[in-house]
């Protein structure tokens, strides 16, 4: 870690803490509002294996939080001069932070509360890409993974990168929402390693660190809260603000995209199967079932939360690999775990079709097994 980085580690470390402490309080506040306001999710849903009424728009909590420690340290460090020079976000980064972060709360929020179809919840996402193509953050360049130097995309080209880029975030955290504190605890280890990077690699970027470690704060704080059993779920209102803070983060941070694709490879690799199959079978690529890869754990006999710490344990290896590869490295990498993910999602597809069918055999009293006694 250089000097610079060195420096900027115990700020990002102490508004981490401040940041997580506000999330931890604010959370109770956030599912008595919810359940309030009649934003509840019903056991039954396709996704969720929860049995009972839970509260949802949690994210309430860790957008409140995220925004008035972490842009309001990006604000200070703007307009005043506390901090060195080089915590100032560019105007447009700022911009699509201060603005695009309550906008996402605000959009997911409503969807908490009325349900919106796909086709709405579509709407909005374009909205939020909207809001950071206007802000003047895109995707310009990316690594390129055939030889040195970089790949550099004209400006239609970028906004068009950029706006698939925060819609595929904000749905690869949607798709993997489906347990326990599964994408906050997903969430929370991407913005480590997004912050670690942002302070270790050439050229150090302080307040992108310091962005980065307040989100993973403010996770954290919410996670004791979501984790098995959940007392309130993130909801569409975490999903929009945590998808579109770790898009916005990672094009800030130079070059950070790949880095974001590996470490969210698990999401973003279940999220391009899942669609792959629905399209394949004909049916809409938004459509909840049971296919994804934590139900596919599920239904091999993990236990709820032994299922999260499985995921929690490829992201947390798939975060080291960001730490020792290099740009084109991480590319090759994602693209790796890409192929094999399909692999390993279609074998686990057999095997808890298999674990099923013989949990089913035997409940059923066939073969001389008798049905298990109902517990007194």
């Amino acid at each position: 870690m250089t000097a610079s980085g060195a420096a900027a580690l115990p700020i990002a470390l102490a508004a981490a803490a401040v940041a997580a402490v506000l999330a931890f309080l604010l959370t109770p506040l956030a599912a008595r509002a919810a359940a309030a306001l009649g934003a509840i999710d019903q056991p039954g849903d396709a996704r969720r294996v929860h049995a009972r009424p839970v509260p949802r728009a949690g994210g309430l909590a860790i957008g409140v939080a995220f925004v008035v420690i972490g842009i309001g340290t990006a604000a200070m460090a703007s307009q005043s001069g506390v901090l060195p020079a080089a915590y100032r976000l560019p105007a447009g980064g700022f911009a699509a932070l201060a603005a695009g972060v309550p906008i996402a709360v605000a959009l997911g929020f409503l969807d908490d509360l009325r349900d919106l179809s796909a086709r709405w919840q579509f709407a909005a996402q374009l909205v939020l890409a909207a809001v950071v193509v206007a802000s003047g953050v895109t995707i310009s360049f990316i690594n390129n993974p055939f030889g040195s130097g970089t790949i550099v995309f004209a400006a239609p080209f970028a906004a068009v990168v950029t706006a698939l880029w925060v819609v595929g975030m904000v749905n690869s955290i949607n798709f993997i929402d489906g347990l326990d504190g599964l994408s906050t605890g997903v969430a929370m280890i991407a913005a480590v390693t997004l912050g670690g990077i942002s302070l270790t690699e050439a050229p150090n970027q302080p307040m992108v660190a310091v962005l980065c470690f307040v989100l993973a704060g403010s996770l954290a704080g919410f996670l004791p809260w979501n984790f098995h059993p959940a007392r309130v779920f993130v909801g569409t209102t975490g999903v929009f603000m945590i998808g579109y803070a770790l898009a916005v983060l990672s094009i800030l941070g130079t070059a950070k995209v790949a880095v974001a694709l590996l470490v969210l490879g698990v999401p973003i690799i279940d999220t391009f199967w899942i669609i792959v199959r629905r399209l394949a079978s004909g049916t809409s690529p938004f459509a909840p079932d049971r296919g994804h890869f934590h139900h596919r754990l599920l239904d091999l006999g993990l236990s709820h939360r032994g299922a999260v710490l499985v995921i929690y344990g490829i992201c947390a290896l798939l975060a080291v690999l960001c730490f020792t590869l290099s740009g084109s490295g991480q590319l090759y990498a994602f693209l790796g775990a890409l192929v094999g993910g399909g692999l390993l999602l279609y074998m686990l597809t057999m095997r808890s079709g298999e674990a099923l069918e013989a949990r089913t055999y035997e409940a059923s009293g066939e073969g001389g097994q008798c049905p298990p006694a109902e517990p007194q």
